[in-house]
């Protein structure tokens, strides 16, 4: 096709919402689609076509009244989306009068016509879009490429391309998309005049579908195409993932599910899109909604990708080599199950492919069963008639089957491994009590900051407080995470003095931080390590944690408890880091060397700190941790199905 081009045809869209740079950026519905064609070959443009599309919700923004000029009232009868495309494919061809080797291609203003608005918006409605709409011309790279001493390609736009050709610009009275149009359709003959002579060649792909596959944990995985979703619907799997970034291309076998520590879904997983470009227009789908969910969309790592999708395993590695297969997960199996049981479990509508090798079950290093099971099928057709047999009996059993991935089965199999890959939940984070250091409980030298956004950072929190940051205690600021190890919107800090606090929580009570007006309360040492123990501060006063609430039978051991007061010049042990006895390096010991160390093993849901807010304070000598022998420790939480196995590895190395 780009070796014989004929034609390209221009393509604007403009939404009930943003546009510019933040195209798409709301899911705004499409209400207004124009086109022209460019014939290559004569060097000449054609007239202007368009065609107003009616949304679902016929609600449009100020920005929107107040840019494109349109009328609700001639919105409401217009076509939907599905028939505006017919319209759009009936004129490009009758324009055109496309035959046998006529060929043409869409060319637009940067990327977010076709990746952000086009193909996210027919995926939601179930609409079938033209083969056409699965390559395109980025108009920027394409006067990038032809014009390599202009701007950079994030900073170009019709504007200022038309002003680097030295064009004159569309009247302004053209309304709004039809004066883009213009000027593009001039840009375009512009470059392909004798005096620049660019030939359009190599276009941008959309991908038709995402490719399943398989990660070695040795592979190198850029660090900038890496996103985590969060908010999934459980049953989602690595198609509804692919969906819901429709438009964007993701790299074969880049959707992992990551598993919780029973193996079952979390809500979370991580993609890998080919380039770093399409993982910056992947964040920008920040809480777009995937059904009635919204997702949230953070940038991660390829460290992160790896330790979810990567494995070891050769056994997976042969299960998974079958390529463009779908895989359903079989959980609850007997321990005798057999491979005959499991293809006649599935009967004759639903074969497995390459019948007893379609079967892989998950065993202990020992080769005991685990009661899961992976069974390939060829096509959707047979998984779904295989999903339709949930929570049919086989033998006295009844059997769960849900979708997978290719990285659920590494995960899974990683995790049965007498090593486990994938890191167990962490346990939480303890407070350190170095005594020297207690302050008096009863001063209301502190200050709770409520509703602070979950993506807030420290900086974010001394910027917030202004001059009042001077007079923050060394390590003073204690970050309040949930019981997943989140933030849960609640941050502490520790002031010099009680009326530093109070002048503070005065001034700065209901002031915003990034859109959010956060509540600022003075609070005492003792009221906030309450809530950091897992108690609650609200108008009724202290509720205690449960670690003070009275026992009705008191335990067979005894600890030494000591009060669990965060210290005003302290910060935060690891217990990985706590309970093994090796020698800590100067440079990560907090305390003058021999400073007494008290835990508190009971219960800590809200760690009050997080990997980014951890200080470190050096120390002149190396401090040793005593190791503590014959220490109880109580576990609480643990999953009914826990056994010692679980319970070993979670302290191996210790």
């Amino acid at each position: 096709m780009t070796a014989s081009l004929d034609y390209l045809v221009i393509l604007f869209g403009t939404t009930a919402g943003a546009q510019g740079a933040k195209l798409g950026s709301d899911e705004k519905e499409l209400v207004q689609l124009l086109w022209k064609v460019v014939d290559l070959a004569r060097k000449k443009a054609g007239s202007l076509h368009e065609v107003l599309v009616r949304p679902e919700h016929l609600d449009l923004t100020e920005e929107c009244k107040e840019t494109t000029k349109l009328e609700v009232e001639s919105l409401a009868r217009a076509p939907q989306l599905e028939q505006a495309l017919q319209q759009f494919n009936q004129s490009v061809s009758n324009e055109l009068n496309i035959g046998v080797g006529t060929s043409f291609c869409l060319c637009t203003d940067g990327q977010l016509q076709i990746r952000q608005l086009l193909h996210p918006e027919a995926s939601k409605k179930n609409i079938l879009l033209p083969e056409c709409f699965y390559s395109f011309f980025d108009l920027r790279k394409e006067f990038k490429k032809c014009c390599p001493d202009s701007s950079e390609v994030d900073k170009l736009d019709v504007a200022a391309m038309t002003e680097y050709l030295n064009l004159e610009k569309s009247s302004p009275a053209w309304r709004f998309g039809a004066s883009q149009v213009e000027d593009m359709g001039n840009i375009i003959l512009t470059l392909i005049s004798e005096v620049y002579n660019h030939r359009f060649a190599d276009p941008e792909r959309v991908n038709y579908k995402f490719e399943s596959g398989t990660c070695s944990k040795m592979e190198l995985v850029d660090d900038n195409t890496i996103i985590r979703a969060r908010g999934l619907p459980w049953q989602s799997s690595d198609q509804d993932i692919a969906r819901f970034f429709k438009g964007l291309n993701i790299a074969k076998g880049g959707a992992a599910l990551c598993l919780n520590v029973q193996g079952r879904r979390n809500g979370e997983a991580l993609v890998r899109f080919v380039s770093e470009e399409h993982r910056e227009l992947a964040l920008q789908r920040h809480k777009h909604h995937m059904g009635n969910r919204y997702i949230e969309v953070y940038k991660a790592t390829g460290e992160d990708f790896l330790k979810i999708a990567g494995g070891t395993s050769n056994e997976a590695a042969q299960f998974l080599s079958k390529e463009n297969q779908v895989i359903v997960r079989m959980r609850g199996l007997p321990f005798n199950a057999t491979t005959e049981e499991v293809l006649t479990f599935f009967g004759q509508h639903c074969p497995v492919t390459g019948g007893k090798e379609g079967i892989l079950f998950v065993t202990y290093p020992d080769n005991r069963p685990t009661g899961d099971a992976f069974v390939l099928f060829a096509c959707e057709e047979y998984a779904q008639n295989a999903l339709k047999k949930h929570k049919d009996l086989l033998g006295k059993r009844y059997i769960e089957l849900f979708r997978s991935t290719a990285a659920e089965v590494q995960q899974v199999l990683n995790r049965y491994s007498s090593t486990p890959l994938v890191p167990l939940a962490a346990p939480p984070i303890l407070p350190v009590l170095p005594q020297q250091f207690m302050p008096p409980t009863n001063v209301r030298d502190c200050i709770r900051l409520r509703g602070l956004p979950y993506a807030a950072i420290i900086e974010d929190i001394l910027e917030f407080l202004g001059e009042f940051s001077a007079d923050i205690r060394t390590h003073g600021v204690h970050m309040v995470l949930n019981h997943q190890g989140r933030p849960s919107g609640d941050a502490f800090i520790q002031m010099k003095s009680a009326d530093r606090a109070f002048l503070a929580a005065q001034k700065c009570h209901k002031k915003t931080m990034k859109d959010r007006y956060i509540e600022v309360f003075q609070c005492s040492a003792e009221e906030m390590n309450f809530v950091l123990m897992g108690g609650t501060l609200n108008r009724n006063g202290l509720s205690p944690p449960p670690c003070k609430l009275p026992c009705l039978s008191p335990p067979s051991y005894s600890l030494p408890a000591p009060a669990a007061v965060i210290p005003t010049e302290a910060a935060l042990y690891q217990p990985s880091v706590l309970l093994n006895p090796r020698t800590l390096q100067s440079s990560t010991a907090y305390y003058p060397a021999g400073a007494q160390l008290f835990m508190n093993y009971t219960y800590y849901p809200s760690p009050p700190g997080s990997p980014h807010t951890l200080g470190y304070s050096l120390s002149a000598a190396n401090t040793n941790v005593p190791p503590q022998h014959g220490m109880m420790v109580k576990m609480q939480g643990l999953a009914y199905s826990s056994g010692f196995k679980e319970i070993l590895n979670l302290f191996q190395g210790y």
